[in-house]
């Protein structure tokens, strides 16, 4: 994985508002019971199941982890980085202490923290432990401080939930031949600084390759990796490898000793008969390089059918990265490796471009099996369930299981969604071979299903189709919908035919649009489908050229009835109050139209254009009329609500804390709620102190309160208030307003850059006001954020610290919420509060905002 996880810290977080229940497999017997899943945040999962309990659990960046016993409902047993009594170092710091002189802990990229990155967990029963006993659980870790300065190493425990003791580091990258280093780092990335030196005394091998370095001495990351991402493969001979390596100079393999774990290195260098490099130290290429995006490697052996499978991911792994996962296989643990066109895995020597990495380059999409990339099975209006349906972005580093206890297979991965940011969780998802023996994954989570006999009755009719392509690409591929006719033929989106055989079997042959066919082999299977909520008939199959298509069966129902849908959901998705631009759906599933007539089209017009009355107006009540026709149904819709009148601009709220949560603008605010450790939740305490002016009020860091909603309904608006923090956590906000989950602003003391800053996320963007400095703990400062129709400035103690553009529009309804100390996701804050005011519709000048801070309580309410 990339230096760009880094800042994504906080939003794994979200992922802890997990929906609770349970999910068998017997309810899939039952379609009127809506299955409920409980999710994990875990990135670059690792899977295993348990020898010992039976139960699933997957192991990731960042020190996560979480368990299950259905691979449906997971729940974390990992604090993170938190240490000591880290649960699976303990000591990070110093149980870790010798990989972390090379990478990974307060240095470069990493620095003011950890990273520690995508471990692999494999229980090995050859395993010879201190005592003399056999079998541990082996953690293969990677620590990284730049993009090619990392290190592998080695972690045991009999106990899968730890503490692992440290054991050795075995791989090292980004090393140089003279004395050099990274910015901001004291590292010396002299090769002799490695375990090289310690190879060349015991005689491993004679001394370091001269090819591992540039002609100016740096490391040659055109041909050799970086050393992360590794992944223990068990093959038929009993034998364990490791392969490892993200970008770079592509994916090794090494052998390991089964009884100590670590590489057998090659001790000198060579070429394998099919033209793959064997180095004395980083072992044989199996797959990428030339700077490529891959990365994520795992490989698995398949006693069924002989074959080794190898899965990488490419593309960048953030929501906008087009990260996807790729397919190969070989008959030998070391390769060669082909894809199911037979393209090797290792990438040809025409793209070299020399040292570096080329994220912008994707001259490999053609090369392997593209298994699953960025989908959407879009809901359209009127169709059952909510919102814009099931899909993933950037869905990659997996791992895979084999359960011959289920007799079933599943891909494990981690994936962002369609408008929600960096958020991400872990999915499942089962897979069956196609007649060539290509694991295909299914279209959708796993929720208990197994594959059963079917009748062409059971799998005709109208599918949401989606094809994956070779593309690597930022794009999302929204679902098209496609018919299999009873007469054996394909019509809608593409066409061609189809046959079910075998009894689960199919066999889908699409006309391309040059004139070609493509012969697309997989099966039908009934799986849970999350939007409707309800098990739909699915098929999934991969092409002779490794492109997989998938679809999802659409409900049956009469055009009267989809009429009828479409007019329920418009009717309940107005606001009573409405202040901005509305979004009038001209369209609706099954292609119905839909027409808008409003009784005031200078206050909301028929495209939606919302035109609020002025202040001596006063509220205007309006009725919009949508007519929709279906076929030969046609119906109309009246739906009626206010447009609020635009509001004189000045002081919305403002809290004192002189003894009171009261709002005390004259605004009749209310008094600011207690909560919890979240926004959303109850149960904290507030008490006072002595503040900046009088009293302030003092947050225990278990607690926060919520403001008045609705306090700023313009893109224009000033917030100001005094913190004295006692403690500064990563991701904790001082003001926090967010019109929903995923459309916020955040004043944060310390965000991803270890600075403060307003961080704000709308949609699927995300804006940093970065200051570059960062507020003492224990001492007032004062923070001010103005925004002047999307010309955002930042102060502390009255002065500039940012200054820009496109700041996000995000409170655009009279409903958005406002809390003090606490968010959805992260730590609360802890410390004190004090003279907060909000202005709404006024963007205060510097003079007024360094008046704040010169005089606290001095400024007179803006008129």
């Amino acid at each position: 994985m990339r230096k760009y996880a880094k800042r994504l810290i906080s939003i794994f977080l979200i992922m802890l508002l997990v929906v609770p229940g349970s999910v068998f497999a017997k309810q899939q017997q039952s379609n009127s019971e809506p299955l409920e899943f409980r999710n994990a945040s875990v990135h670059d999962p690792s899977i295993i199941k348990d020898p010992e309990t039976g139960k699933y659990y997957v192991f990731g960046s960042h020190i996560e982890g979480a368990k299950s016993t259905d691979l449906v409902n997971w729940d974390k047993f990992t604090n993170g980085y938190t240490t000591p009594n880290n649960q699976i170092y303990g000591d990070l710091s110093a149980n870790l202490a010798e990989s972390f002189e090379w990478a990974g802990e307060d240095d470069s990229d990493s620095a003011g923290g950890f990273a520690v990155w995508a471990p692999e967990i494999f229980w090995n029963k050859d395993y010879v432990n201190e005592d003399g006993t056999r079998g541990a659980y082996m953690i293969y870790y990677s620590v990284s401080s730049t993009y090619i300065r990392s290190a592998i190493g080695i972690a045991v425990s009999k106990n899968i939930e730890g503490p692992y003791e440290y054991v050795d580091t075995i791989m090292y990258s980004g090393f140089t031949n003279k004395d050099a280093y990274d910015r901001n780092s004291d590292v010396n990335k002299n090769w002799e600084n490695t375990n090289i030196a310690d190879l060349i005394d015991e005689g491993v091998f004679d001394e370091a390759n001269p090819e591992w370095f540039t002609e100016e001495g740096n490391f040659n990351n055109a041909l050799y990796t970086n050393a992360i991402d590794a992944n223990i493969l068990r093959a038929k001979n009993n034998k364990l490898y490791m392969t490892y390596g993200s970008w770079s100079g592509g994916t090794f393999i090494l052998e390991l000793d089964k009884k100590t774990g670590l590489p057998i290195y090659p001790g000198e260098d060579g070429i394998t008969e099919d033209g793959r490099m064997i180095d004395r130290y980083f072992g044989t290429k199996i797959a990428a390089g030339y700077g490529r995006s891959a990365e994520g490697t795992y490989a698995v052996y398949d006693k069924e059918t002989g074959y080794y499978y190898l899965y990488i991911s490419y593309g960048g792994l953030a929501s906008d990265g087009g990260y996807q996962m790729r397919q190969f296989r070989s008959e030998n643990p070391d390769g060669p490796y082909v894809d199911a066109k037979g393209n090797p895995a290792v990438f040809p020597e025409s793209f070299d471009m020399g040292v570096g990495n080329f994220p912008g380059n994707d001259d490999h999409k053609d090369i392997g099996n593209k298994m699953i990339g960025n989908f959407l099975f879009k809901r359209e209006l009127g169709e059952p369930g909510t919102g814009i349906g099931t899909g993933y972005l950037s869905p990659g580093h997996n791992s895979y299981l084999i359960d011959e206890e289920l007799d079933k297979e599943f891909i494990v991965t981690h994936t962002r969604f369609p408008q929600q940011g960096e958020m991400h969780e872990v999915r499942v998802h089962q897979t069956f071979k196609n007649k060539d023996q290509w694991p295909v994954p299914t279209p959708y989570r796993y929720a208990g299903e197994t594959i059963k006999k079917l009748s062409e009755k059971d799998v005709t009719g109208d599918y949401k189709y989606i094809n994956h392509g070779k593309e690597i690409t930022s794009e999302l591929t929204e679902s098209t919908w496609v018919k299999l006719n009873k007469d054996h033929t394909i019509s809608g989106a593409v066409s061609g035919t189809w046959k079910l055989y075998g009894s689960y079997r199919a066999d889908l042959t699409i006309n391309n649009n040059d004139g070609s066919q493509s012969t697309y082999n997989g099966v039908f299977i009934r799986q849970y489908d999350p939007t409707s909520q309800s098990w739909v008939m699915t098929f999934s199959a991969m092409s002779d050229e490794g492109v997989v298509i998938w679809g999802s069966h659409g409900q049956t129902s009469s055009d009267q009835e989809v009429v009828d849908a479409i007019k329920n959901e418009l009717n309940t998705s107005f606001p009573e109050q409405v202040i901005n631009d509305l979004t009038l759906p001209t369209e609706a599933t099954k292609g119905a139209q839909i027409s808008w007539e409003s009784s005031n089209p200078e206050v909301v017009s028929t495209d939606g254009i919302v035109t609020r009355p002025s202040p001596e107006s006063g509220d205007a009540e309006i009725n919009l009329v949508a007519t929709i026709t279906l076929g030969d149904v046609n119906d109309t819709l009246t739906v009626t609500f206010t447009v609020i009148a635009e509001e004189e601009g000045g002081l919305a709220a403002y809290y004192d804390f002189n003894g009171s949560l009261f709002d005390n603008s004259g605004n009749d605010k209310g008094k600011a709620i207690v909560t919890g450790n979240r926004l959303d939740n109850t149960g904290g305490t507030i008490t006072f102190a002595d503040g900046v002016v009088g009293q302030a009020a003092q947050f225990d860091g278990d607690s926060g309160l919520r403001l008045a909603d609705g306090l700023i309904t313009d893109n224009t608006y000033s917030v100001s208030l005094w913190v004295k923090p006692e403690q500064i956590t990563q991701f904790t906000t001082t003001f926090f307003g967010a019109e929903s989950v995923n459309n916020w602003i955040s004043i944060v003391p310390e965000s991803w850059d270890r600075n403060t800053m307003v961080w704000s996320h709308n949609g699927d963007r995300w804006y940093d006001a970065i200051t570059g400095i960062s507020i003492p703990v224990g001492e007032w400062s004062q923070l001010a954020l103005t925004v002047n129709e999307g010309a955002a400035v930042f102060y502390i103690n009255g002065e500039a610290k940012f200054s820009g553009g496109d700041f996000p529009d995000v409170f655009n309804s009279v409903d958005s919420v406002f809390g003090l100390g606490v968010n959805y996701w992260d730590s609360p804050f802890k410390g004190l509060m004090d003279e907060v005011r909000v202005y709404n519709g006024v963007a205060l000048p510097w003079d007024e905002v360094l008046s704040l801070y010169e005089n606290p309580d001095g400024l007179t309410p803006t008129e």
